[in-house]
């Protein structure tokens, strides 16, 4: 590439008035020269017409011509800063320390002198005795930085203990006994690193993309599920708040009728009264003036025709009470309990529903069932053999009670299955958490990590301190268990009745969850059954 070289400078063909170079430049009478337009902008804004270097006064305005002369000049000038601008050296290349003004590509770097050299500067290192003996390399940018503070020498290998570009010398000092390769090497080793990352990264991306897709979706469906419950939740208090009102107008409505029976009592007792004192003022009037007549005749005739005295009732014995209220409320409240219960027992039915869909397919783990268990081939049966086997030593083996899990255990999200219990007079199932202990009569609550229901002596029991005993309405024939890992929600139903039997809330799972049966006595087996919503 040329490289321009001039002495000329740029304060020679500048205007001082924009201070850039010439553009159609003009010349005043005192000398002096401007760009055309901007001595022409300059005199516009002035009273007086003057020149703004030497302030000498025109009387009037000067007719300007463009100086032909420095106008050339001006434009070979423009060229000629144009041409010195260009680089001479690319951007990938590393330039001679030495040029001034233009620098030129560098074709060596010399350690020694942490300079680099273009080719004309270069020389001195090929014909100089003292030179010929320093060590010239391939161009290198920002020497200085390449070079050990410490021993001055070119960072040629990387210590792979303290993770830092070291020369040769560091090598027998302070990095003596680190493991070192050349730089190279090192640089090979994390560029594939580096690929691998690369490499990782857009996957990684896409699965944290995939992630928010799955939360979004996670988002969506609980908006809906929540719609869905509070639409349903809306129709049961709409229906119970129908048996309230119901019940408070059948309430009111007998209050009502019995105060209105002592009413129309008393109105018919009065309309009586009064009947008879219009009867007895009566004849008190005619017994009355008969006996102030004196007429004999008048008086017998008279008094033969005077009537018997109209019947009268016994009034001391007639009273009105006040109606009695006793016991109308409660009848009330009765009667509206029988119905809201007939109401809550619908509830339970389209709960077991929601839950039977979250339905998982287990199978009984042979290597966690004591000894005295008889498993199905299937994995979906158990019961006590009455006597125990041969069998080998097995960390997750239960040695005390006749317990087994199940192999899928959950960390995670809700799960549901269901047991079948019919036949059986004593049996325990739920869920335990991964560490329980298995060789001890521990007290299985879930303080230890079972959350249980136990059936025995036709007693029903939630395990827990103390036991919480819960109703049985009729013989339990199956029991489905549901869990809400997050929520820490550990619910039972008796699934034939449709009936919610208990739930455990506020747990709080740290590990995998595990389904646990113990068939206990009898020969009747604990059956893993499958999910008959129809039922």
């Amino acid at each position: 590439m040329a490289c321009a070289k001039t002495s000329w400078s740029e304060e020679n063909f500048s205007c001082s008035i924009c201070l850039e170079v010439f553009n159609s430049p003009v010349t005043t009478t005192c000398g002096h020269n401007f760009c055309r337009t901007c001595i022409t902008k300059f005199w516009d804004e002035q009273v007086q017409y003057k020149c703004p270097i030497c302030n000498e006064i025109f009387h009037t305005r000067p007719d300007l011509r463009v100086n032909t002369f420095l106008s050339e000049l001006a434009a070979q000038f423009r060229t000629t800063v144009r041409v010195k601008e260009q680089p001479c050296v690319e951007p990938a290349e590393v330039p001679c320390d030495v040029c001034t003004g233009t620098q030129l590509k560098a074709v060596k770097s010399c350690l020694v002198c942490s300079t680099s050299y273009c080719q004309t500067h270069l020389e001195p290192h090929q014909r100089v005795a003292g030179l010929q003996k320093h060590r010239l390399v391939e161009p290198m940018d920002r020497l200085e930085d390449r070079m050990c503070k410490k021993h001055d020498r070119l960072l040629e290998l990387f210590c792979q203990t303290e993770q830092v570009c070291v020369c040769l010398l560091c090598t027998v000092t302070d990095h003596k006994s680190h493991p070192v390769v050349p730089l190279k090497e090192e640089y090979e080793m994390k560029t594939a690193q580096l690929g691998k990352t690369v490499t990782d990264v857009p996957q990684k991306i896409q699965e944290r993309k995939q992630k928010i897709k799955e939360i979004k979706d996670t988002v969506e469906l609980s908006n809906k599920d929540a719609d869905r419950e509070i639409a349903h939740g809306g129709q049961v208090f709409t229906a119970l708040i129908g048996c309230v009102e119901k019940g408070r107008d059948e309430f009111n409505q007998t209050v009502q009728e019995k105060l209105k029976s002592t009413v129309k009592r008393a109105e018919d007792l009065i309309k009586e009264l009064e009947q008879e004192i219009e009867d007895l003022t009566n004849r008190s009037s005619v017994v009355k003036r008969l006996s102030h007549t004196e007429d004999h005749l008048h008086f017998l005739q008279t008094f033969r025709s005077l009537k018997d005295p109209p019947p009268t009732r016994d009034w001391t014995t007639v009273e009105v009470r006040p109606p009695s209220y006793v016991g109308t409320l409660w009848r009330s409240l009765d009667q509206l309990e029988e119905t809201l219960n007939m109401e809550m027992k619908k509830l339970p039915d389209a709960e077991l529903k929601r839950v039977q869909q979250y339905e998982v397919d287990v199978t009984l783990d042979p290597d966690t069932a004591h000894t005295r268990l008889i498993l199905s081939e299937d994995g979906k049966q158990v019961h006590d053999g009455g006597e125990e086997k041969e069998l080998p030593d097995n960390p997750k083996r239960f040695t005390w009670y006749t317990s087994v899990l199940t192999r899928q255990s959950f960390s995670s999200g809700r799960f549901y299955f269901e047991v079948q219990v019919k036949d059986k007079t004593t049996w325990s199932l739920g869920v335990a958490r991964e560490s329980i202990n298995r060789t001890d009569a521990t007290w299985r609550i879930p303080e230890t990590g079972y959350w249980t229901l136990r059936y025995y002596n036709n007693v029903l029991v939630f395990r827990d301190n103390p036991f919480v005993r819960l109703p049985l309405r009729a013989e339990l024939q199956k029991v489905g268990v549901f869990v809400d890992y997050d929520e820490g929600l550990v619910s039972f139903y008796d699934v034939e009745a449709r009936v919610h039997l208990y739930s455990a809330t506020g747990c709080t799972f740290t590990e995998p969850l595990y389904p646990i049966l113990d068939p206990w006595s009898n020969s009747a087996p604990l059956i893993i059954s499958p999910v008959n919503q129809t039922d």
